[in-house]
């Protein structure tokens, strides 16, 4: 039988009210301006601290700029634009994800994914706001991905030691557009590389990194993984698909129902997410801004 960690109290010394939401992931946040945390050392440096602890962060009721959405941001790191969605023309960075009745098809977010992957540098991070919610339906699920590894079996974590997998922008945000607007998004973006197990650099944890933008395992094919044929291709993706799923496990997920002026601050290196798309023909109108990251390792 497994045994579950209770919550735990914050390892943090903190000025900021932090209630724990679920035992593995996520923290919504009481009595903290993130205006002020934009400008303000101590209060991002708490900020920071806690991000690292609970993987994602929440906060309601923040009535603040776009600027100071972009400044808190960039005190993570520079920011950076998506090639599909479209940004805030007077913010670059400030990238909005408006869905509606014309929302062009492409625009998914439906399943369990880590932001950009399929950039040799993915994301550090993003900080989220809820410009307009739906009256009911449209939560996010976070997942801690270094749970999810730490409790695979062992004799899988010896399996994918040293494997690695190609992430794709043509395959995912691509498959829908026509062929050469398809051909020329993977010119700009060839598909990306990396470890399937990656070291957080600022924790050291070990994450399971990969998710829907991963095609398939790079070099799997070897002597020792391969007897015959039918070991190789679909052995790859029985093994890829096994891991990907570990991200669709409860016990290691957060889901938030979000309301207008709500914030989510995640790191985008050791969480995935799913934006749940149950709420058509509502609207839902989101901004965010995502913080460039460094290679995988």
């Amino acid at each position: 039988m497994t045994t579950i960690t209770p919550p735990r109290d914050s390892k943090t010394p903190t000025s900021i009210g932090v209630r724990p939401l679920t035992c593995t992931i996520g923290a919504e946040l009481d009595e903290v301006d993130l205006s002020r945390a934009a400008h303000d050392d101590a209060l991002f440096a708490e900020l920071h601290a806690l991000l690292l602890e609970y993987k994602v962060l929440f906060v309601r009721d923040q009535d603040i700029s776009r600027a100071d959405h972009v400044a808190l941001a960039r005190r993570f790191g520079d920011l950076e634009d998506h090639p599909v969605a479209g940004s805030d023309p007077d913010h670059p960075g400030l990238v909005r994800i408006y869905k509606d009745l014309d929302s062009p098809p492409e625009h998914y977010e439906n399943a369990y994914h880590c932001d950009a992957t399929w950039r040799e540098n993915p994301p550090m991070g993003c900080v989220l706001r809820c410009v307009e919610t739906p009256p009911v339906g449209g939560d996010t699920i976070w997942v801690n991905m270094a749970e999810a590894y730490r409790r695979l079996p062992e004799q899988v974590k010896e399996r994918i030691q040293g494997l690695r997998a190609r992430h794709s922008i043509e395959a995912s945000f691509g498959a829908a557009m026509p062929e050469d607007e398809r051909r020329e998004l993977a010119r700009r973006f060839p598909d990306a590389e990396h470890p399937v197990v990656r070291t957080h650099p600022e924790t050291g944890e070990q994450i399971l990194f990969v998710n829907s933008f991963t095609t398939h395992l790079v070099n799997f094919h070897t002597p020792e993984n391969v007897r015959f044929g039918a070991d190789y291709a679909p052995g790859a993706a029985e093994l890829l698909h096994y891991l990907m799923r570990q991200a669709t496990i409860p016990e290691y997920q957060v889901r938030w129902r979000w309301t207008e002026n709500s914030f989510a601050i995640w790191d985008n290196r050791s969480t995935q997410h799913y934006a749940v798309q149950d709420y058509w023909p509502a609207v839902r109108k989101m901004e965010r801004a995502g913080i460039v990251g460094d290679a995988t390792f």
